[in-house]
């Protein structure tokens, strides 16, 4: 029979305030959690599908202009397309404009794609973001004229397909899709001139560091199996293209910390002071289990038995309110953000698995450590006196 875990049942711990406090220390713990790895899918997948994770971009790249094509079908496509962790290899062309309607001016970069499909399949069909939309006073089939500065201006009348919701609302930097053959006949190229090519890579392969070795690994490919007709390119990761939003990922990502620390502290000094007062309210009963031959370290057990199964209780419940919590603000979004400051317009959340048990179980260990402190206090009891007491 386990006489720790029978003694232990029978102790009533009334530090009620104690296991509120760690419910609600996990229930931070795991939104943190969940709220930083919901920032960084949304606005990795957003950088992934305005630019791609890796871009092999010509070296003399010229954005104003059609003079700097490369060839659409180079010789090292192959090897990077079949390099471990790519998804995908797109061509697309970029062309730098100036967008006018009403009199309002603004530059733009139109980006050809081959994904990009309009509703009609008609020329000249575009997806502006809703900035761009909200300054021309402009939606869906709607019309607008933009002008392409190169060896001759050249002029045309495009269509407004579709609106979309950018990443940065606070940039400059409109981007305006296309389609992939539009922008060559804009640019007068042949169908195997593109200018860049962007890569999508696999989901484990997305963190900042992996991002930019595999970049080199590309840009490294791309020197070992060019041919002479393919033209010189480089390879930039989204990460070195875009350092300013990964840098503000990794501020999240310490307040987080931060917030983990600051959460398991407290409920630990919470439920330090709740084994305190159980363990006076019982301080006879720890001079009879003495007195009955029980070391003090299996005393300390019994306490700390007791204390744990509270600890996870709490825990359960924060988890189980912080996962109500993610599910509801998945579903409706209420709570919202400033894009200006936030590049968003609500709060993401995403639940990862692995991060919330991680987040748990340090909690639960640095808990139950700082809960050795008070049972201290058992070797401190003198059986004789407190059996006399009682």
């Amino acid at each position: 029979m386990d006489v720790t875990g029978f003694i232990s049942r029978r102790l009533h711990f009334r530090g009620k305030t104690a296991v509120i406090s760690i419910a609600l220390s996990f229930l931070v713990m795991i939104i943190a959690v969940s709220v930083s790895s919901g920032f960084r899918k949304e606005i990795r997948d957003a950088i992934s599908s305005a630019a791609g994770d890796v871009r092999l971009i010509p070296s003399d790249m010229d954005w104003l202009s059609e003079n700097s094509p490369i060839n659409r079908y180079p010789s090292y496509l192959p090897h990077v397309d079949s390099l471990r962790g790519v998804k995908s290899v797109s061509p697309v062309i970029y062309r730098a404009g100036i967008v006018k309607k009403d009199g309002i001016v603004h530059g733009v970069l139109f980006k050809g794609t081959e994904t990009f499909i309009p509703s009609d399949s008609s020329s000249l069909a575009v997806s502006i973001p809703s900035r761009l939309a909200d300054m021309l006073s402009s939606g869906p089939g709607d019309s607008f004229q933009a002008y392409f500065v190169g060896e001759r201006v050249k002029v045309r009348k495009f269509r407004i397909d579709s609106v979309y919701e950018a990443l940065t609302e606070a940039d400059d930097r409109l981007v305006v899709y296309a389609s992939l053959s539009d922008i060559r006949r804009i640019n007068g190229w042949s169908e195997d001139q593109v200018s860049a090519f962007e890569i999508l890579l696999e989901e484990p392969y997305r963190s900042e560091e992996t991002m930019k070795s595999i970049a080199a690994e590309i840009g490294a490919m791309t020197l070992l199996y060019s041919a002479d007709e393919d033209g010189s390119v480089i390879s930039i990761s989204a990460a070195e293209s875009e350092p300013q939003l990964f840098d503000w990922l990794a501020l999240i990502d310490f307040n987080v910390m931060v917030i983990l620390v600051l959460m398991t502290v407290v409920a630990g000094f919470n439920m330090i002071s709740g084994l305190l007062i159980l363990l006076f309210e019982n301080i006879s009963t720890i001079g009879i289990l003495k007195s009955l031959g029980m070391t003090d370290r299996t005393i300390a057990g019994v306490f700390l038995r007791s204390a744990s199964s509270l600890v996870l209780k709490g825990m359960a419940a924060g988890n189980l309110l912080a996962f109500i919590f993610c599910a509801v603000q998945n579903a409706t979004r209420v709570i919202t953000l400033d894009p200006e400051n936030y590049f968003i317009s609500f709060v993401p959340v995403h639940l990862e698995l692995f991060k919330i048990l991680a987040a748990d179980a340090a909690a639960y260990l640095v808990i139950m450590l700082l809960l050795l402190l008070p049972s201290m206090f058992i070797s401190r009891v003198d059986p004789a006196k407190t059996v006399r007491m009682s």
